[in-house]
């Protein structure tokens, strides 16, 4: 009766971890906003309304230069903790504009736009 006992117990304590486990197997990724990945600032085609598909996306703080980026284009800031991005005039973060607040986008004219910098 006893090892009948303790062999129950062994084999609920064994289900209990296999469900335990595969719990976390279906933990779900990060929030993506319009495809742009939670974390990252992103651009989007030009005249790509809504914004579906970015074409760059940017994860590191600092400046990112632009090449071949003219017209109305959408760019999404999903980063998080108070973080913003400011578009440029000039390489390499000068000559930048107001801050695009974390979890905000704007739909801006990228022809003057040179860079993209991420601020903490």
């Amino acid at each position: 009766m006893r090892k009948m006992f303790r062999g129950a117990a062994a084999l609920a304590t064994s289900v209990v971890a296999v469900i335990a486990l595969s719990g976390s197997v279906e933990a779900k990724p990060a929030d993506a906003w319009a495809g742009c990945p939670d974390g990252a600032v992103c651009i989007y085609p030009q005249n790509q309304n809504p914004a579906v598909k970015p074409t760059h996306v940017f994860y590191t703080y600092g400046a990112h230069n632009l090449s071949n980026q003219v017209g109305n284009h959408w760019v999404l800031n999903n980063q998080y903790g108070g973080a913003t991005a400011n578009l440029c005039t000039g390489s390499g973060g000068s000559g930048c504009g107001s801050p695009i607040a974390a979890k905000t986008g704007v739909y801006a004219d990228l022809t003057p736009v040179n860079s993209v910098r991420l601020n903490p």
